[in-house]
């Protein structure tokens, strides 16, 4: 019998010279004499071919695996699960040890069985983007998509699978532009592949589904609560942010608490929260794409807010220093620009840039200034939501009297300030 040649995406067991063996996935090697594989671990490993002394195939590459066949009417709860993208909805490219987008989305629900132990699921998928790629028209796309669900009566939740570096954005966007919410939305993601041993995957999944089949009306976003495979958070949709590149417990809530802690088992409340109901969700989906978001830094010269007036830009939010200072004296002094700015009607919004706690610009003087010029203090929102309120405010109000623009900008529209936080640092 010929021995079977191994190939790119091969599960193999390689001998070395010192008989330490090493197994992992074979991936394409663009490098001579290095045969490179996907560890366990995630991690790739580079091997020289002088020294290995065996090479064996443990398990060929198996072809893409046939979509399930999704069956409706099962007597469980039916959820639309909208995918959109991510690592979520990837898997292992042999080829070039990333990941790449699965062919059909179905092919995503072959690795996770418990999930059709606790729901039926009706898939949606308007499209494949990585989060980065993603804009004002694709939230309102997504948006879309749930409005039409949450007034399906068969449908008893959504779940948005999602990209994570800026699935913050998306959340904000939602909670803004769902209107009279009856039942859960909930956003989540995997920092893993599903392909991966440590795919956080799987119970961000079975904790979404139990979320968007709970009593709790609320765009939130689920995903795991420690870095083992033990709970999820529920975290509300505008007020929260990821935190680390790569930690499977990425996204925390700040200035707020989580709705729910959601095990495998259970799902308990931690805070107060809008119970499923009998309204008739809308879409409000206008939006101004003209808005911008900057970080202020020592030094940094002024000119940039000439450079966003010319381009036509109608909104700014400003990260600000400490309780809501930028330069206000000395030749980079930015009170003439932001002046002049808001003097042409640019609605100029401060943020605060240590995310926790909230602006305060009366304590020193650069705050009073700024906040006499007519800048608008957003508390304690962070500054992605901010970015995100401020582009919703303009694009569906249509007024452009500045006092019925900070007005909106400061009412609480979907929980984006807490209210309760006042003077008090809230700490980490």
């Amino acid at each position: 019998m010929v021995a079977k040649q191994p190939c790119p995406g091969d599960l193999i067991e390689i001998t070395k010279s010192k008989k330490k063996k090493e197994k992992g996935i074979l991936l394409e090697s663009h490098e001579p004499g290095i045969v490179l594989l996907k560890l366990d671990s995630g991690y790739n490993l580079g091997i020289k071919k002088e020294d290995i002394l065996k090479m064996r195939v443990v398990e060929k590459a198996d072809e893409e695996k046939k979509a399930k066949k999704i069956k409706g009417n099962n007597g469980k709860p039916r959820i639309d699960v909208i995918i959109t993208g991510g690592t979520i909805a990837s898997s292992l490219d042999s080829k070039t040890g990333g990941v790449k987008w699965l062919t059909n989305p179905e092919t995503l629900f072959q690795f996770y069985p418990e999930l059709f132990e606790l729901v039926d699921v009706k898939i949606k998928n308007p499209f494949m983007k990585a989060s980065e790629n993603m804009g004002a028209g694709d939230w309102i796309r997504i948006a879309k998509e749930v409005v039409e669900s949450l007034n399906d009566e068969n449908c008893q939740g959504v779940i948005i699978t999602h990209g994570t570096d800026f699935l913050h954005y998306t959340s904000a966007a939602l909670s803004f532009m769902v209107k009279d919410l009856n039942k859960p939305v909930v956003l989540t993601y995997s920092q893993r592949s599903i392909d991966r041993a440590s795919s956080d995957a799987s119970l961000n999944l079975i904790c979404s589904a139990k979320a968007a089949i709970s009593d709790i009306a609320e765009v939130m976003l689920v995903g795991h609560g420690s870095t083992n495979d033990d709970f999820c958070y529920a975290l509300p949709g505008t007020k929260v942010r990821k935190m680390h590149t790569s930690r499977r417990d990425t996204f925390q809530v700040i200035n707020s608490s989580p709705i729910a802690k959601i095990t495998k088992d259970k799902i308990e409340v931690l805070s107060r929260y809008n119970k499923r109901n009998k309204s008739k969700p809308r879409l409000r989906n206008g939006f101004e794409e003209k808005v911008a978001l900057i970080k202020f830094y020592p030094g940094q010269d002024p000119n940039i807010i000439d450079y966003y007036v010319k381009q036509g830009y109608r909104g700014l939010v400003i990260e600000m220093s400490g309780l809501g200072h930028v330069l206000t004296e000395g030749k980079n002094n930015w009170i003439p620009k932001l002046k002049s700015a808001i003097e042409k009607g640019v609605v100029i919004c401060a943020a605060p840039q240590t995310l926790y706690g909230g602006l305060q610009p009366m304590v020193y003087s650069p705050g009073r200034k700024l906040l006499s010029l007519g800048v608008i203090y957003l508390k304690d929102m962070l500054p992605e939501t901010a970015l995100v309120k401020l582009g919703y405010v303009l694009g569906t109000t249509k007024s452009k009297d500045p006092i019925a623009i900070k007005n909106l900008m400061l009412e609480n529209l979907s929980g984006e300030f807490n209210e309760r936080l006042g003077n008090e640092f809230v700490g980490c």
